[in-house]
């Protein structure tokens, strides 16, 4: 099933106040543990309009900030080759931490 880009908005707005609500906290309350205005809380649950920083915003505050960084997964390896780079450079930063760990 698709869905138009307004229901996607929508959505979020209601799963944004269902959160809300799952945590027992007031939409003016919710804004302020967010660090944004009332009037974008209500936006967002309302109309699912907001920034990416006030969407990111009022995700930590709900305490769901996990799933941002599921929004835009890596995209797979289309051949062994670009798989085995892939491995080669998420192996890199680890290794550089672990050296860095030795005196």
């Amino acid at each position: 099933m698709d869905f138009t880009l307004q229901d996607q908005m929508t959505g979020l707005g209601k799963r944004i106040k269902a959160r809300r609500l799952a945590l027992d906290l007031t939409q003016q309350a919710a804004a302020a543990k967010a660090g944004v205005a009332h009037r974008t809380w209500r936006r967002m649950e309302a109309e699912g309009k907001a920034s990416i920083e006030d969407l990111a915003r009022a995700a930590i505050a709900l305490r769901c900030d996990d799933g941002i960084t599921a929004l835009f997964p890596e995209i797979a390896a289309s051949s062994m080759d670009e798989l085995l780079a892939q491995q080669r450079k998420a192996i890199r930063p680890l290794r550089q931490r672990a050296g860095g760990a030795r005196s």
